[in-house]
């Protein structure tokens, strides 16, 4: 997949939240709120706001998304799975995304524009193109975020029904994990993490602002949050699509709890040999995981472009 050209400051593609202004000032008034942030804190707050809305309406399709993951069924099965939980047990690993996902979004775009800008200050005089710039800011922004791998941890073991006698909320599996086995244990699965998160941060804003460009001319704000969500949500999906074998890999190695830590790619060949060697094994739930990744990554987007404005 290719990335857009942005070769210079007069040429290059213009940001998908310049859409609402006119001669350098917004349409909408600066807000209280954004004056105090300043005009780089706030992206860390619009970012961590809108992992929060996206969370809290898409956790239940994401519990049965982990499902199929982890043990290879159909969606019918992971819904049956969820039923016989009980009501009770539906949010239950709630908290570890909310926290995880907000706080790794608000990094992934705040640090991005700081990044971008630091690097672009430093490397002006220098010729570089503003696409290898913003594209190591990018990739920087996602491997920063896997330092938040402890929540995709608890979550993921709070989620299968194997641990649910085990561990009872996300602060007793913290700390069963560390006083059992120590900091480590909470880093299991931080290779197919990093592989995911620079790669997918670098697609992500790189064909963004290009996307949005190919689609009708937006003339107001409801149009604009409109191909906001349509921007957001086809970068998603074929992004969660085009590293969806990691993110198996990934629920397969957390989904352990002690012993030896596996390398990334066997457990990949473990989970091959498990499902048949089949590569439509390998990818079910990839068409749950497209129309999440769309509906998610769509409302995070146009949440975060709607608060970039109204701060």
């Amino acid at each position: 997949m290719a990335v857009s050209t942005m070769d210079s400051e007069t040429t290059r593609t213009p940001k998908p939240g310049d859409a609402l202004k006119k001669g350098g000032s917004s349409l909408l008034p600066d807000g209280i709120l954004g004056a105090t942030l300043g005009s780089h804190g706030k992206h860390y707050v619009c970012g961590s706001m809108a992992a929060f809305t996206n969370i809290l309406l898409t956790f239940p399709v994401q519990k049965v998304l982990f499902r199929q993951q982890l043990h290879g069924v159909l969606v019918t099965e992971a819904v049956q799975q969820l039923q016989r939980d009980g009501l009770r047990n539906l949010y239950r690993g709630l908290l570890p995304p909310l926290l995880q996902k907000s706080t790794t979004v608000a990094i992934m775009f705040g640090l991005y524009e700081d990044f971008s800008r630091v690097l672009q200050n430093h490397v002006c005089s220098s010729g570089m193109p503003e696409l290898v710039t913003r594209s190591f800011a990018a990739a920087l922004a996602g491997t920063t975020e896997a330092i938040f791998t402890p929540f995709e941890r608890v979550q993921t073991l709070l989620q299968d029904h194997r641990h649910h006698g085990r561990f009872n909320n996300t602060a007793h599996t913290f700390r069963t994990l560390l006083t059992e086995y120590g900091v480590r244990e909470c880093y299991r699965g931080l290779v197919p993490v990093l592989l995911r998160n620079g790669p997918s941060n670098v697609l992500f804003f790189g064909l963004r602002g290009p996307i949005k460009e190919l689609l009708p001319e937006a003339n107001n704000k409801a149009s604009h949050l409109v191909n906001d969500f349509v921007c957001g949500g086809v970068l998603g999906a074929a992004l969660g699509i085009m590293f969806y074998p990691l993110n198996v890999v990934k629920a397969r190695a957390q989904s352990q709890v002690g012993g030896a830590f596996q390398p990334c790619r066997k457990v990949l060949l473990t989970v091959w040999r498990e499902r048949g060697g089949s590569v439509v094994m390998l990818f079910r739930g990839a068409h749950l995981n497209y129309h999440r990744s769309l509906i998610s990554w769509g409302i995070i987007n146009a949440t975060y472009e709607l608060l970039l404005k109204l701060l």
